[in-house]
């Protein structure tokens, strides 16, 4: 192989997934097997085959059990609205955010108590085994899951005061600034960082995609004075949404 030049699943794959662009090869429509990639492209066994595993990495394809491997429908992204935090709204970011797109948004939700990881502890400032609440969400669009959320927040910030659980109590549900205000802790800056990677077995269970699919990960850190108050981890499937951030400028 010259320079620049692609390997042969690559090359197989590209065709494939021209004619699945094209309408060529429409949605629901049967894949050609492996046997008839190998002979209408003149390439081994092993090149077609990598060459459907990387249709599939890509979510363009699906394998049906006992079936065979079909060209997926691709769903039109929808939005998911970042606008940092909105404080003094009374009501949660994620359904402000939702309603001013005119979306049903809906969530539930579980916390517990348990030690910082290192990773968290690193995020929170906090030594490794400090005691946070962890609390996760599965977020619905219509009904539809659309994304999920594990967020930590620090006990000695929070511990024994009305706002230790943010799901429950006078301010349960409305976001992590206004909670913070009511034990006096104000935010003022937030951090997001993000990023993509594959999506694990139970995010993907949970959000409806197929092994090997990419998710979106937004890294969240909220701050009062310099001080991580809350850090979350938020998932949302690559393929169905895109993120929209509303930055004020100043």
């Amino acid at each position: 192989m010259t320079f620049g030049e692609q390997p042969a699943y690559l090359r197989v794959a590209g065709d494939l997934r021209e004619k699945i662009a094209n309408g060529s090869l429409p949605p629901h429509t049967r894949l050609p097997s492996q046997a008839r990639i190998r002979e209408e492209y003149g390439v081994s066994d092993t090149v077609a085959l990598e060459a459907r595993k990387v249709l599939m990495a890509e979510g363009l394809v699906e394998g049906r059990s006992g079936s065979g491997t079909y060209v997926r429908e691709r769903p039109v992204p929808r939005r998911i609205a970042r606008s940092g935090y909105r404080p003094g709204a009374g009501a949660s970011p994620f359904r402000q955010e939702q309603t001013a797109d005119g979306v049903l948004g809906t969530w539930e939700s579980r916390s517990e108590q348990e030690g910082a990881s290192p990773e968290i502890a690193e995020r929170l400032g906090i030594e490794a085994g400090d005691r946070v609440m962890r609390t996760r969400y599965i977020f619905r669009e219509a009904g539809e899951p659309m994304m999920l959320s594990t967020s930590w927040e620090p006990l000695a910030v929070t511990g024994r005061t009305p706002v230790m659980l943010p799901e429950e109590g006078p301010l349960g549900g409305c976001g992590v600034v206004e909670r913070m205000a009511a034990i006096d802790v104000v935010v003022d800056n937030v951090i997001e960082q993000v990023g993509a990677r594959p999506g694990l077995a139970e995010e993907l269970l949970a959000l409806g995609g197929v092994p090997g699919h990419v998710v979106m990960v937004i890294g969240r850190t909220y701050y009062a004075s310099g001080r991580a108050v809350e850090t979350a981890d938020v998932v949302v499937p690559a393929d169905r949404y895109r993120i929209a951030y509303h930055l004020p400028v100043r």
